[in-house]
């Protein structure tokens, strides 16, 4: 039997697969799962509002205190990796990630909004330390694979969210309460995740040295961090990036219903387009990375997001905003796993760093689409769409920012084994 090698996609016997192949996988694994909890979630979202019997305002403001935790412990999640581990970090912010699902799911079964609103908070808090983490073992995992491969870990992302929201599909047409229907999919979740963390790389494998003497640690190294002009930039390239993915999820349907007069179907498969664009982009755009380097497919990514949005936002015929919305896709997809990956080049420093860029990212993620929504309420939603255009413009200038610092030196995949001249920025050594 053979499985997909996510480094390269070739197929890898399970008898000769490496540690560094089977952490690989493993962390797609784990980037899946949390796509898949977040989508279930998110898919059974008109059961859990006629469940609670709520406004599309309060639906709002539930949603809006889920994020509010994300928000409070992402500043915290490096230093919780410095302490326990990616391995460790992964595997108990994914359980209190489903449990505070499945607390939420139990207030929607009661009808009780708080109960619900305390269960969000716990699974913003644990879905935000989750992420962070993954970054982490992602980053350190691709440093020795030795080729990029955070995009694709991004990808795997999105498939769980296609998966669950077929799940969900599945479970709201045969009536199936959200009492019933979360809890049994997030504890298959939860198996699957412990299962997975065991084959991440040992602690000390992703940062050879953690106790340097000369590396900030703890409440200093994360003060560090946001004090660091290369890191606060790299941060403004993932919020460039988060915006633009961002609107696009809250906000793209509802401009196509508003703007060019058609119903709820041809919206839903407009935001398909965009999601299935930029899942592709993730997913291929791997080779362009490692090719051209990250600062140009950077800057062609802010092009085409440049391009498709002012597309979507000015065109006047549906087809040619569909157009649009396929480059906007393309554009968006790069930023955040490319950031991630630049906040991480140096080990002995990611945890502190991933944690500053991904709090700047989700902030924006989570506070720029309500944004957006009050001045749709007086330009329209392709004019306020069109306002994203400022910050994917100020990611493209100071996306120079990601440039590789100089790393440890690959490791072969196939040997794990360093491979001779070869270092982690794609330059070999004369």
């Amino acid at each position: 039997m053979s499985l997909p090698d996510v480094a390269n996609g070739a197929p890898v016997p399970t008898t000769r697969r490496t540690p560094v192949q089977a952490a690989s996988l493993a962390v797609f694994a784990v980037f899946f799962l949390s796509g898949f909890n977040f989508a279930s979630w998110a898919s059974r979202l008109p059961a859990v509002r006629d469940g609670l019997s709520l406004s599309a305002g309060q639906i709002g403001l539930l949603l809006l205190v889920g994020a509010g935790g994300s928000v409070v412990a992402l500043p915290l999640s490096g230093l919780v990796i410095e302490r326990l581990g990616t391995r460790a970090t992964v595997l108990w912010s994914a359980v209190l990630n489903a449990s505070g699902l499945t607390v939420a799911a139990i207030g929607v079964g009661l009808q009780h909004v708080v109960v619900t609103a305390v269960g969000l908070i716990a699974y913003g808090v644990g879905t935000s330390v989750w992420d962070a983490a993954m970054n982490v073992e992602g980053a350190a995992v691709e440093q020795r694979v030795g080729r990029t491969v955070m995009p694709r870990y991004h990808a795997g992302f999105s498939f769980g969210t296609v998966a669950a929201a077929a799940v969900g599909a599945v479970a709201a047409a045969l009536h199936v309460p959200v009492v019933v229907h979360l809890p049994v999919v997030l504890a298959v979740s939860i198996v699957a995740v412990v299962v997975s963390v065991r084959f991440f790389l040992p602690d000390e494998a992703a940062s050879p040295h953690p106790h340097d003497e000369h590396v900030p640690r703890g409440g200093r190294g994360l003060l560090a961090a946001w004090l660091e002009p290369r890191t606060l930039l790299i941060g403004l390239v993932v919020l460039a990036a988060a915006l633009t993915e961002g609107s696009a999820n809250d906000w793209v349907g509802l401009a196509v219903v508003d703007g060019f007069d058609t119903g709820h179907a041809l919206a839903a498969v407009t935001l398909g387009v965009f999601l299935a664009s930029m899942t592709a982009m993730r997913w291929f755009g791997t080779h362009l990375l490692d090719r051209f380097g990250r600062v140009v497919v950077l800057r062609v990514c802010a092009v085409l997001a440049l391009v498709g949005l002012s597309v979507f936002g000015l065109a006047d015929q549906l087809w040619l905003a569909v157009l649009g919305v396929v480059a906007w896709g393309a554009g968006a997809a790069l930023g955040f796993p490319v950031g991630m990956s630049a906040a991480s080049d140096d080990p002995l420093r990611a945890a502190s760093r991933v944690a500053v860029v991904s709090t700047i990212g989700y902030t924006a993620f989570l506070a720029g689409p309500p944004l957006l929504g009050l001045l749709a309420q007086h330009v329209g939603y392709r004019n306020a769409l069109l306002w994203i255009l400022v910050p994917v413009a100020l990611g493209m200038l100071v996306a120079g920012a990601a440039a590789p610092l100089p790393g440890r030196p690959r490791v072969d995949a196939a040997t794990d084994a360093p491979a001779e001249g070869a270092r982690v920025d794609g330059s070999d050594e004369s």
